[in-house]
């Protein structure tokens, strides 16, 4: 398998919930979407008046208009709304900073990586540096003694802390530069002191400051050292994982949404764990196996806590009954709604989107356990925590479990004969595969309609994360069963690698094609690791797939309509592996003639190096063992022929790659380019 197939870390970069890039540039065609354009000017001057509260209702009117509107956002950004909200964190009224960062926190979160980067270059870390002791030193007199502090102060500084948090690790995410001066801030034992005290914090407040440490410590090794080294806070991540209370103060909301939220949070320190491993003695985390022990434990029941059609439905249900926000010109400064101030289907809507970002979440950190070759002891089961659980099964589960009990009876008595048992696929298999395999499956809502937003943006953006995600975690484990064992672990039959490459390809062909126009990236991000986890099934069971002609023809539509070099090398990868069915003579004559066409000197424009390499190899592997059914397509269509006439095409191409820049590109197309020679002489040894 080529290098461009490669397992992938994925850095995760600021989700943006309420995307813009259906709009056209520019400020007029933002102009001519928003409804709401008239009520910009009045924000923008109230939000300079003399009067604290016209400042403060200025500040929340912004959260108001941008809820879900990209439109309206991106002219209150052509407006300096994100300078104004800077210079509002250094008001002189408290409650008018509180809100002015709530903007701010909500502004980075539905823009994404765009207006972080302009709050980082407008200098927003100045003010934020100036909160993290203030907000510490309030925190501590709460702590010590909470009946001295009226409820409704504590809740303004949690909600503060929450934003300032918020926008930290937003902000952490924008580049390496704003990394390196978040790092400079010290944040981890503000942070963690959050974490150490989450049993009487409110757990919206815990969490963020748990994602911000999961963010900090993501390949960021500063702070993995430091967290790495401190016993405290690793024995505090693992007590966190291996608690199943939720905190206290829940912030007042839904049992429902407050469990969510718990889960939420164990997944993120489950997160921070792998992140800053291996752990060393003398944490008590140094003792354990966090895979087999605690993060899959944790992780697995996730993949499967929830069901996207269901949830997709019930997101529906609350979009079409969601209250209409009063307008802006019915608004006074006595009844402007508070920035917290959320519908029953709002509040419906947000528990959804916590549930899907949570498995996401979950979804992200087994995406690093998944680029290994999956552990038998580890995915296996076993645990203390598989043991707990299974304490806790309902009686339908034990019925369901007499009646399998029943059925292995039965399977013992008819299949007396080793030889006829079918091998039961090993455990990751079930375990991991088989849920993921769910996850990658569209639904209404998983991505915008063409040409328009979605109904409901951040549901489509958690949808669609959820999606990549999975595909991720399946690209990882098949690479490595592939280039790992060199095959299929004994268990895989043939139907499995079946089931696998047709669930992918179902939710491919859910996605659609049309994946080039704007808003649509994520379509087309669903197609680019798509065609990487077919190659990676198709190497792990060649020979046992068998193509369809709607397969072959698809894939050679997009492999001709990509511009990007790695897709299009997996494309071929895939390509290569449906060519390998024995009995499939026809799909592999089109596979084999569509590879030559990419050979030079037939291909024009002239194919590109890494593309052009693989479909040389792929036509060696495909044809090396001459007894093969297909092998008639290359005696009868005189390939032979055209891979000489490619020899010194190939060759060039070689030469032309930098040996210092690209060094393994060069080493991989001079074993290519020997190969191909080798495998000319050896046909033509054959004398057929």
């Amino acid at each position: 398998m080529g290098k461009s197939q490669k397992k992938r870390s994925m850095r995760r970069h600021n989700p943006m919930r309420v995307p813009d890039s259906h709009l056209p540039h520019g400020l007029a065609s933002a102009s001519a979407s928003s409804s709401k354009s008239e009520a910009i000017l009045p924000i923008m001057q109230k939000m300079e008046s003399v009067d604290a509260a016209e400042r403060k209702w200025a500040c929340v009117a912004v959260s108001n208009l941008i809820q879900n509107d990209p439109s309206t956002r991106r002219l209150l950004q052509g407006k300096n709304i994100v300078g104004a909200l800077i210079t509002r964190l250094s008001d002189s009224e408290e409650e008018v900073v509180v809100e002015a960062a709530g903007s701010l926190r909500n502004l980075c979160i539905d823009g994404g990586f765009d207006i972080c980067a302009e709050m980082y270059n407008k200098n927003i870390l100045a003010p934020l540096k100036t909160f993290v002791p203030k907000i510490s030193g309030t925190l501590s007199q709460f702590l010590a003694s909470p009946k001295d502090a009226p409820e409704n102060a504590q809740k303004l500084v949690y909600e503060f802390a929450d934003n300032v948090i918020t926008i930290l690790w937003c902000l952490s995410e924008t580049s390496n530069k704003a990394l390196n001066a978040i790092n400079q801030i010290s944040l981890v034992p503000f942070l963690m002191s959050f974490l150490a005290s989450r049993d009487n914090l409110p757990l919206s407040t815990v969490t963020s400051a748990a994602q911000c440490v999961y963010v900090l410590t993501d390949e960021n090794r500063p702070i993995i050292e430091e967290v790495r080294n401190n016993a405290e806070y690793t024995a505090c991540l693992l007590a966190a994982v291996r608690s199943t209370d939720t905190p206290a103060k829940a912030n007042g909301k839904e049992k429902d949404t407050s469990d969510a939220r718990a889960t939420a949070f164990r997944v993120l320190c489950c997160g921070i764990l792998r992140n800053i491993s291996p752990i060393p003695p003398p944490s008590i985390a140094a003792t354990v196996d966090l895979d087999r022990d605690v993060v899959l434990p944790t992780l697995e029941p996730v993949l499967t806590s929830i069901d996207l059609e269901e949830a997709t439905q019930a997101a529906q249900h609350a979009i079409e009954n969601q209250e209409s926000i009063p307008q802006l010109e019915n608004l006074s400064l006595k009844n402007t709604p508070k920035s917290d101030h959320k519908t029953t289907s709002e509040l419906e809507l947000e528990r959804l989107e916590t549930r899907l970002r949570t498995v996401q979440l979950a979804l992200e950190t087994l995406t690093g356990m998944c680029a290994t070759l999956p552990d038998p002891e580890v995915f296996g089961g076993g645990s203390e925590a598989d043991a707990d659980a299974a304490d806790g099964v309902d009686e339908e589960n034990e019925d369901d479990e007499a009646m399998d009990d029943a059925q292995d009876i039965d399977m013992t008595a008819e299949d007396a004969s080793p030889a006829t048992q079918t091998p039961q696929p090993p455990a990751f298999f079930t375990s991991l595969v088989t849920p993921l395999l769910r996850l990658v499956q569209p639904t209404a809502l998983s991505f915008p309609p063409l040409g328009s937003p979605s109904p409901h943006p951040p549901t489509t953006s958690a949808l669609s994360s959820i999606h990549i995600s999975a595909l991720e975690c399946l690209n990882n484990i098949f690479l490595s069963l592939a280039t790992s064992l060199g095959g299929r672990p004994s268990g895989l039959a043939p139907e499995n690698g079946r089931m696998v490459f047709d669930a992918v390809w179902r939710a491919l062909a859910a996605v659609g094609t049309d994946i080039s126009g704007p808003g649509q990236e994520r379509r087309k991000e669903m197609w680019d690791i798509g065609v990487g986890v077919l190659w990676g099934v198709g190497n792990v069971w060649k020979g046992a797939l068998v193509p369809t002609a709607e397969q072959v023809q698809v894939l050679v539509q997009f492999c001709n309509a990509t511009t990007d070099i790695s897709t299009k090398v997996k494309t071929i990868g895939a390509l290569e592996c449906l060519a390998q069915h024995p009995e499939s003579v026809d799909a592999n004559a089109t596979i084999s003639s569509y590879l030559l066409s990419l050979l030079p000197p037939s291909a024009t424009p002239p194919t590109p190096t890494e593309p052009l390499l693989q479909a040389v190899s792929a036509l060696i592997d495909i044809y090396s063992d001459e007894t093969l059914p297909y092998d008639v397509n290359f005696r009868q269509g005189r390939y032979l022929d055209a891979l000489v006439r490619s020899v010194e095409g190939v060759r060039k191409a070689v030469r032309s790659v930098d040996r210092k820049k690209e060094r393994e590109l060069r080493i991989r197309g001079e074993e290519v380019r020997d190969n191909l020679v080798a495998f000319i002489q050896y046909r033509r040894g054959l004398g057929l």
